[in-house]
C-alpha cells in the first residue's frame, strides 16, 4: 500500500536518497508522492498526483536540496487523492508522512478545529502534524510530542515526523499492521516502509515493534519503548540481491515472475527434502505425532490470493492428514467469534507478512490459546514474528501487484505441510509419504515445460481479448484455481471474471452462457473428470465458446473444445500448481493486448496494511 522512505547523514543527497526508494516501492501501489527536506532550517514539500514521474518532473523544475528529508507515495483512504491531501503534511513547524488507518479522525478532527487550528486537507495524517505542533508550542521536545499525540490515536499507523524546532533528526513510530524499517550506515541512516527501499544503501536493518519509537540521526539510530526509554536492539543483516528486483529482460515484473516459478518453487523446497528418507524436514517445525496429538482442527486464514492457496490447502490437508480444516477469510475471521484455542492450530498465509487482516487474525488464534504457523515470503515481517512457527516461502521479491509466484510456492508450502501432517497422522504410509515426495521433486521440472505454453496461450488471448465476461469453472482442487483465473483475469485486465465449482453452473451462471462468453474449463484428470465433462458439454450447447486446460495424453476433449491447453499430468494435488501457468498466462496476454498497467492494475495494493 503507501510507502514511506526517509534519510539523513552526511554522504547523500536527501531527494535522491528518497526518490530512488520510492521508486523502488511503486509495486505498493499509489495515488499521489511527495518529499520534504530541510534547506536552510526550514522544511521545503513537493507533491504531486499520480506516477512518481510527476513528482520527478516537479523536482526537475524546483529541486530540494539538503541531506534530511522524508518522502510517501499515497494510497487514498481517507480523501480523494489531489495535491493537497498528498504526503508529506505540514502543521506549523511539524511534518508527517503516515502509513495507516486513523480510526479516531472525526473526533480528532473536531477537536483541533475546535481549538482553532485549520486544517488544509481531507486526510487523517494532517492531523497528527497538528497534534505534534500543538506539544511543541507548548513546550515538549520532539519525542515527547510524538509519543504524547500518538497517544491521543486509535488505528494503525507508522509515522516519520520532521520539525523545525529540531533539524538533526527524524522521529519514527509504529503502531499496528504497518511496517518500518530502519537502515543504518556510515554517517547515514534510513527510514523505509519496506526493504527494497534501501536495501542499495545498507543491508544492516533495526525493525520497529508496536507501540516503538525511534529517534535517526546522521550518527545513529535509538529505539524506545512507549515510555521512552532506550531498548537495546540487534541489527539484521538482510541477504537479499537488489538485482533480483529488476526486470532482467521481460518486458513487465509479472511476466519476470511467472517465468521465475521454477525457480522459486525450487528454492522453497531447498533443503527441507530427505530424499532418502522419503520425507520432509520443514526447517524444525515440530509436526510430530506427540505434538499433534492434541490437534482436532486447522484454521487457514488469508486474503485475496494467498485465500485461494487456503482453499487449495485445506483439500491437501484433509485428504492427506484426516485432519478437519477451515478457510476463513481473514477480513471476516474475527468478526464471527471463531472458536479457537490449544485444540486448534491456525496457519496465517500472507506473501508480505504484513496483511493487516491476516495479522488480526493470527493474535486473535494466539489470544485464545491456539498455535500459530505461519506461511509467509518475507523474513522477519510482522506475521513471520509473531508467529510460533514459520514456514518461509523463498518466491524472493514479488514486485507485480497481482501475485504469481508468491501464490504457487504458498501452494508448494501447504502442500509440504500436508504431506508432513498426514506422515505424523498415520494417513499417509511410508510407500504415500515417498510418492508424494517424488512428486514434489518432479514440480519444477514440469512447471518450466507448462511455461513453454506461452506462445501457445498468446494465440488464445488474441482470440478472445475482446471478451467483456469471462466464466471459469474446475471441481475439487481446480476449484481454488478456477477462482485464481478468474481473479488474475480481473485484477489486470479490468475484463469481469467470475469462478464456480462446474457441478453449480446449473444453480445460475448457466443463464449467462451464450456466444459471446468465454468459459475456460479445468477438465484435467482427475476422479470427477467425466462430470467436468459433462458440464462443458453443457456450456458447448449453448453456443458458449470454452477453453479447456487438460491432461497431456487426453485424446478426446480436443473435439469438445474450441481451444485446448494441455499440462503435464502429476496427480491430484500438484497438476492444480502446473493448471496455474497457463491461467496466468492467458490473463498477462489479455491484459497486454488491452493495453492496461499490468504491474501496477488501478485501485490496488501490493501489501494491504490496513483494515
Amino acid at each position: 500500500m503507501c510507502g514511506i522512505v526517509g534519510y539523513i547523514g552526511r554522504g547523500n543527497s536527501a531527494q535522491d536518497v528518497i526518490v530512488d526508494g520510492l521508486r523502488r516501492l511503486e509495486y505498493r501501489g499509489y495515488d499521489s508522492a511527495g518529499i520534504a527536506t530541510f534547506e536552510s532550517g526550514e522544511i521545503a514539500i513537493r507533491r504531486a498526483v499520480g506516477k512518481l514521474t510527476n513528482l520527478e518532473a516537479t523536482l526537475r523544475d524546483a529541486p530540494l536540496t539538503g541531506n534530511v528529508g522524508v518522502g510517501h507515495t499515497r494510497w487514498a483512504t481517507h480523501g480523494k487523492p489531489s495535491e493537497t491531501n498528498a504526503h508529506p503534511h505540514k502543521a506549523g513547524s511539524v511534518v508527517v508522512v503516515h502509513n495507516g488507518i486513523m480510526e479516531n479522525y472525526r473526533e480528532l478532527r473536531g477537536e483541533l478545529e475546535a481549538a482553532g487550528r485549520t486544517i488544509e486537507s481531507e486526510t487523517d495524517t494532517e492531523l497528527i502534524a497538528h497534534l505534534i505542533d500543538a506539544r511543541l508550542r507548548e513546550g515538549a521536545d520532539l519525542v515527547t510530542a510524538v509519543r504524547e499525540a500518538c497517544a491521543r490515536v486509535v488505528g494503525s499507523y507508522a509515522f516519520g515526523v520532521l520539525s523545525e524546532t529540531d533539524p538533526d533528526h527524524i522521529v519514527v513510530a509504529k503502531h499496528g499492521g504497518s511496517p518500518i524499517v530502519l537502515g543504518l550506515g556510515e554517517k547515514q541512516n534510513f527510514l523505509a516502509s519496506d526493504i527494497p527501499a534501501i536495501l542499495p544503501y545498507t543491508r544492516q536493518m533495526l525493525f520497529l515493534e508496536d507501540g516503538e519509537f525511534a529517534v535517526l540521526s546522521a550518527d545513529g539510530v535509538q529505539v524506545l519503548d512507549g515510555d521512552g526509554s532506550p531498548l537495546d536492539r540487534e541489527p539484521k543483516a538482510i541477504q537479499w540481491d537488489p538485482v533480483s528486483a529488476e526486470k532482467g529482460g521481460y518486458d513487465r515484473f509479472m511476466q519476470k515472475e511467472i517465468f521465475e516459478q521454477p525457480r522459486a518453487i525450487t528454492d522453497t523446497i531447498g533443503t527441507r527434502v530427505l530424499e532418502n528418507e522419503g520425507d520432509l524436514d520443514l526447517d524444525g517445525i515440530d509436526l510430530s505425532p506427540e505434538r499433534l496429538a492434541g490437534v482436532r482442527r486447522i484454521a487457514l486464514v488469508a486474503c485475496g490470493t494467498a485465500w485461494h492457496a487456503c482453499l487449495v490447502g485445506k483439500y491437501m490437508i484433509e485428504q492427506m492428514s484426516g485432519i478437519p480444516c477451515e478457510v476463513d477469510l481473514a477480513s471476516e475471521f474475527r468478526y464471527r467469534s471463531p472458536i479457537l484455542g490449544e485444540d486448534v492450530i491456525v496457519i496465517p498465509v500472507s506473501q508480505s507478512g504484513e496483511t493487516a487482516d491476516t495479522l488480526a487474525a493470527l493474535r486473535e488464534g494466539k489470544r485464545q490459546g491456539s498455535r500459530v504457523l505461519a506461511v509467509c515470503n518475507v523474513l522477519d515481517a510482522t506475521i513471520a514474528r509473531e508467529s510460533d512457527d514459520v514456514f518461509y516461502t523463498h518466491a524472493g521479491p514479488e514486485i507485480g501487484v497481482a501475485s504469481t509466484k508468491a501464490f504457487t510456492t504458498q501452494v508448494v508450502a501447504l502442500y509440504m505441510l500436508a504431506v508432513k501432517l498426514g506422515r505424523a497422522t498415520g494417513k499417509l504410509s511410508d510407500s504415500q509419504t515417498r510418492d508424494r515426495v517424488a512428486e514434489l521433486l518432479r514440480l519444477p521440472r514440469l512447471v518450466e515445460r507448462a511455461l513453454l505454453l506461452d506462445e501457445e496461450v498468446h494465440a488464445i488471448a488474441q482470440r478472445y481479448f475482446h471478451a467483456s465476461d469471462f466464466l471459469y469453472l474446475g471441481r475439487g482442487v481446480m476449484v481454488p484455481i478456477a477462482q485464481e483465473g478468474a481473479l488474475k483475469l480481473k485484477e489486470i485486465s479490468y475484463i469481469h471474471a467470475e469462478a464456480y465449482a462446474a457441478g453449480e453452473m446449473k444453480h445460475g451462471p448457466i443463464a449467462l452462457i451464450d456466444e459471446q462468453l468465454p468459459v475456460v474449463v479445468i477438465a484435467t484428470q482427475s476422479p470427477t473428470y467425466d462430470k467436468v465433462i459433462s458440464n462443458l458439454e453443457q456450456v458447448r450447447a449453448r453456443d458458449g465458446q470454452v477453453i479447456a486446460i487438460a491432461s497431456e495424453g487426453d485424446d478426446t476433449i480436443d473435439e469438445k473444445a474450441d481451444d485446448v491447453v494441455y499440462v503435464p499430468d502429476l496427480g491430484e494435488y500438484l497438476t492444480a500448481i502446473l493448471v496455474t501457468v497457463p491461467l496466468q498466462l492467458l490473463a498477462y496476454h489479455v491484459a497486454v493486448l488491452k493495453g492496461t498497467d499490468v504491474d501496477q492494475p488501478r485501485n490496488l495494493a501490493k501489501s494491504v496494511t490496513v483494515e
